[in-house]
């Protein structure tokens, strides 16, 4: 029972932001644990700083998937409980906050943060302690190079196979319509370049040619450089490797300056809800990868757009559903195997997702021996008005617009 004292001390977490989601849950009794003893999950969060944005869809699709399960009389007959802490964007806060959940606080599982350069540093934290470690965000190659053993990505690809479809299309396209040259400017960021320089090379190898190579600092504001070398370079295609509000300031200086390239594309940025007000409106033809949709028919997907749109107010974005998606992959971990708690619990939980598919809101998912799932990402398109599915075929809700339209 050492394992099950957080309560106490969560009163002295270290002045850390923690946000707790508890909710009864009924079910019988697993062995001598109490069904009033929940199944504690620690997670740290970019709630402020630099990722504080998507850190809040991904903490709202952990909440979604811990009060969907609790619903449902909770894991093993037991409540789930969320510990989150707001690693303020910061590497070394999220070492120090896992340390805390794993160490201190004696959490029974961990899940992983929002972006790579969060994930690999908890996730050596989480190695080191023998827990499984599922996350949400962390895409980028490095993560799946370090040699992790419990780590596992719960989505459908990495970074850098996340526009596959889209290299395809452009480089099958009749010699007279396809682009001849490229502009690339990325976030100094692991999974943001992750996509962008995925992309890169494989246009490279086809022949399109590379006019502009930029790449800026996580805090970067003003872009109206970066934009004017794009737009100076003619380049007929650009490709952001981009978070939410770089993506943003970007897409408006390149608007400012009149640049109008025959495609656009910007990972992450063009799926927020709020991103079609903050570039006025100017949203058509722009291009995305995803690996989600809210019209996926897969069950739990609809169970999940319904209940978190019933939470939340508004249907779930790309983000959400990939915390939602972790959870799905720790909860039928521990379903299977009947356990929760630190020590050796861990490494039947781990032994179990490597060896399984799991069905989740993204669809089956299951992973190399690096953790790497795998499948594809689809691309999304801004297309009148709305941003649907347009990449590969079977799964489009449109067609691909090509050229862009001006914006």
């Amino acid at each position: 029972m050492s394992t099950r004292l957080t309560k106490k001390r969560w009163a002295t977490a270290f002045g850390a932001t923690v946000a707790t989601l508890a909710l009864a849950a009924c079910g019988g009794e697993q062995g001598s644990t109490s069904t009033d003893d929940p199944i504690v999950v620690g997670i740290s969060l970019p709630l402020t700083g630099d990722f504080s944005e998507p850190g809040k869809g991904v903490q709202r699709g952990y909440q979604a998937w811990a009060k969907v399960v609790n619903d449902k009389g909770g894991l093993l007959g037991r409540p789930v409980e969320l510990k989150i802490l707001d690693d303020q964007s910061n590497a070394d806060r999220v070492v120090s906050d896992y340390e805390q959940l794993i160490g201190q606080d004696q959490v029974d599982v961990v899940v992983g943060p929002f972006s790579t350069r969060l994930v690999v540093p908890a996730a050596r934290v989480a190695e080191e302690y023998g827990m499984l470690f599922v996350e949400p965000a962390g895409a980028a190659k490095e993560v799946f190079e370090q040699g992790f053993k419990n780590l596992f990505y719960a989505a459908p690809a990495v970074a850098n196979d996340h526009y596959n479809h889209l290299a395809e299309y452009l480089l099958g396209l009749p010699a007279g319509q396809r682009p001849t040259t490229a502009a690339y400017a990325a976030m100094d960021d692991p999974f943001a370049q992750g996509t962008a320089y995925g992309l890169k090379e494989k246009l490279e190898a086809g022949g399109i040619r590379t006019v502009v190579d930029e790449v800026y600092p996580p805090n970067t504001t003003e872009f109206s450089g970066i934009a004017a070398k794009i737009a100076s370079s003619k380049a007929d295609i650009v490709v952001g490797g981009s978070q939410y509000q770089d993506g943003v300031n970007l897409i408006v200086a390149l608007q400012q300056l009149a640049y109008q390239p025959r495609l656009a594309a910007f990972s992450t940025a063009p799926t927020s809800p709020e991103f079609a007000a903050a570039i006025g409106n100017k949203t058509e033809g722009i291009l995305a990868p995803t690996g989600y949709t809210q019209q996926a028919s897969y069950p739990s997907n609809v169970e999940f757009v319904q209940k978190y749109t019933a939470q939340f107010g508004t249907p779930p974005e790309e983000d959400e559903a990939n915390a939602y998606t972790t959870g799905q992959v720790v909860a039928a971990a521990i379903t299977a195997v009947g356990c929760a708690e630190q020590g050796d619990c861990q490494r039947k939980l781990v032994e179990w997702v490597r060896g399984n598919t799991v069905e989740t809101v993204v669809g089956p998912l299951s992973w190399d021996a690096t953790g790497k799932p795998q499948g594809a990402h689809m691309i999304q398109q801004w297309v009148d008005g709305e941003i649907q599915i347009v990449l590969p075929g079977d799964a489009k809700e449109a067609e691909l617009v090509y050229p862009k339209p001006a914006w």
